[in-house]
């Protein structure tokens, strides 16, 4: 009996997924966690397939750890917890090159690629869903350069590793493009938020507002003053006095 899993590398933690398989069949579920977490100790912080594989007569198992989804290796070398909602728009990160022939190298032998080259466009096909920059350009863009041979350097030497220098232009790059990124969300916010307040405004029965030095929303319009009343009396006519004699 095979039991496949996604697990956290290094911290397999007891689940129905697991206990009810294997349970039933006497098999110590402590044993197998600790097994689990032994094998896949070296990819802490990412996602890794695993099946285990397990004999009901004698009750022995084996676990067999396979490479982790390209999008979970892109994810640790950046240190992301998750990709871009709006890839097209919103980016996430910035890797080099030299580090996407690493991670074609890692799974070449699981993808359906002919070649390192052809991996290599497969890792990059994945950046672009994740909205992440390859050497602070599109990573559509990349595509194209590997095309023209830009990068024939980088991919028939194997280069993997990055120099300091452009891990600190990669960052530095990226740092601008983010903040500029947080800018732009906060003013599209700002006017979806004036935008509703106007609408709110202009429905029936609002009421209107009243500048008195300071804007208040729902104020109720001062008051009119009430013309002051003055009652007059009127004199009656004084009666002519009689002549005297």
């Amino acid at each position: 009996m095979k039991v496949k899993l996604i697990v956290d590398g290094g911290k397999m933690q007891p689940g129905p997924a697991v206990s009810q398989q294997l349970g039933p069949m006497g098999i110590n579920l402590g044993k197998v966690i600790s097994g689990v977490n032994d094998a896949t100790k070296g990819f802490a912080g990412v996602k890794v397939p695993v099946e285990i594989d397990v004999n009901p007569k004698t009750k022995e198992f084996t676990i067999n750890v396979f490479s982790p989804p390209v999008a979970e290796l892109i994810k640790k070398e950046l240190g992301l917890e998750k990709g871009s909602g709006q890839s097209n728009k919103v980016k996430v990160g910035n890797i080099a090159f030299e580090r996407i022939v690493s991670i074609a190298e890692t799974k070449l032998p699981g993808l359906l690629a002919k070649d390192l080259r052809a991996a290599i466009k497969l890792i990059v096909g994945t950046c672009v869903s994740l909205g992440v920059l390859i050497d602070n350009k599109e990573a559509k863009e990349i595509e194209r350069s590997i095309e023209s041979g830009i990068y024939d350097n980088e991919i028939e030497n194997k280069i993997t590793e990055v120099s300091s220098e452009k891990k600190s232009n990669l960052e530095a790059f990226f740092a601008v493009r983010k903040a500029q990124q947080e800018k732009e969300a906060k003013a599209l916010e700002e006017a979806k938020a004036a935008e509703e307040a106007a609408k709110a405004a202009a429905a029936p029965g609002a009421q209107p507002v009243v500048e008195t030095g300071k804007k208040t929303a729902g104020a109720k319009p001062e008051a009119v003053k009430e013309t002051a009343k003055v009652e007059v009396k009127k004199e009656e006519p004084k009666k002519a006095e009689g002549k005297k004699k």
